[in-house]
């Protein structure tokens, strides 16, 4: 399947397989576009909104039984594509909130939560995502899917439902008039615990971010 039919009219579009592909299509492609800068007061809510829909293509991945592919071992796909430029530019641009604290494992006790980016969180998904995505328009259907599920639940599941967590939590601070914690000085290089991260934040206004990002307080 070559880029000219990813989507072919004679493609069942209730098919699983063509389902999850252009789900997972639009997602790299609203994400490419948003790290490109040229709507910056709607990159978080669009954000938000499109790995909210990418989720829901990974919570049906999840839930599907498990998928084998054809082969016993993977076809070689040649070297990933480069990231760096998207990550830079969606760093710069998410930088008032790209750094945030989150917990690997919520059912690994007594582990302190760790600084992470939606920079780097988002592109680690897009890596994940086009591997499949090869295989796809390479017509190794199965493959893809395998893979796509896959790397589900071994790294953009957690990875994607991270992030989320991060920009509702932006929308939800600057959407109930509620001051941001910023982690000043903290990077992702960091062993942090909650006591580390409390001294560390500073209180940052709503109105210093809402608009840049595109969000809005309630009135």
């Amino acid at each position: 399947m070559s880029d000219a039919t990813l989507h072919a009219t004679d493609q069942n579009p209730d098919d699983f397989a063509v389902q999850i592909a252009d789900q997972i299509e639009s997602f790299l492609v609203a994400v490419t576009e948003v790290a490109k800068g040229d709507e910056p007061d709607s990159a978080v809510p669009f954000l938000l909104l499109e790995v909210s829909q990418l989720l829901l293509a990974g919570g049906r991945l999840g839930a599907h039984e498990d998928i084998v592919p054809d082969e016993r071992y993977e076809p070689d796909m040649g070297p990933e594509a480069d990231v760096d430029e998207l990550r830079e530019n969606l760093a710069r641009m998410l930088e008032p909130i790209d750094v945030y604290s989150e917990v690997f494992d919520p059912y690994e006790p007594r582990k302190a939560p760790v600084p992470a980016r939606i920079s780097d969180d988002l592109t680690d998904v897009i890596t994940d995502l086009r591997h499949g995505m090869a295989h796809y328009r390479a017509g190794r259907t199965t493959e893809a899917l395998w893979w796509w599920q896959f790397s589900y639940f071994s790294n953009w599941g957690g990875t994607a439902s991270a992030s989320l967590r991060a920009l509702q939590s932006v929308v939800a601070h600057v959407r109930l008039n509620q001051p941001l914690a910023e982690l000043d000085g903290l990077d992702t290089d960091q062993a942090v615990g909650d006591e580390t991260l409390e001294f560390e934040a500073g209180q940052v206004m709503v109105k210093e971010i809402a608009t840049p990002l595109g969000v809005r307080p309630v009135p």
